[in-house]
């Protein structure tokens, strides 16, 4: 869905959708979209900018992507609203080397003649995923040994010790 600057001068656009999995590319090969990505909210040009976007509203996803510990994979369900700011490209690049304030690091970027929703969404999705993903709270893990995951079977591996040489740095 684009929204296109034109439009956006003479009045407010809302929008109500939804995207099935495979539509929007979240450019990592291990994340994925699983059901729809349904969405709704508006898009508005801000009065007294130079083509000044602010995109609005609320999502909701469930992502997979494998677990940090495991490599199971790990749901992350993301419902969440977002207020987000965009500016032309060509305002950055045409502004010398300048000391962002506060705000301004929160402002992203569109080139052309308008912003597509999609990739508004994926930016937004991407950073709400959580640092780490786990399948489950209390994953323990693949086992550094025999390479077994401790979730599945209980292995019997020991542990070797570490290497004496470095006990002296932990008693700085």
């Amino acid at each position: 869905m684009f929204f296109s600057v034109r439009d956006l001068e003479l009045r407010k656009v809302e929008f109500d959708t939804s995207f099935p999995p495979g539509k929007i590319d979240f450019l990592d090969p291990n994340l994925h979209q699983q059901g729809d990505l349904r969405t709704r909210g508006s898009v508005e040009l801000l009065s007294h900018t130079l083509g000044e976007l602010r995109v609005k509203g609320h999502l909701a996803v469930s992502m997979t992507a494998p677990c940090d510990r495991c490599l199971e994979a790990a749901v992350s369900h993301i419902d969440s609203d977002f207020d987000l700011f965009y500016e032309p490209a060509s305002i950055a690049v045409e502004q010398e080397e300048v000391e962002l304030g506060e705000g301004e690091t929160e402002i992203g970027y569109y080139e052309g003649d308008g912003i597509e929703l999609g990739e508004v969404l994926r930016e937004f999705v991407i950073l709400a995923m959580p640092m780490q993903k786990l399948c489950q709270a209390e994953c323990k893990g693949i086992c550094p040994v025999c390479g077994q995951n401790r979730n599945l079977t209980a292995c019997h591996c020991e542990v070797k010790p570490a290497d004496d040489r470095w006990a002296v740095l932990k008693n700085l």
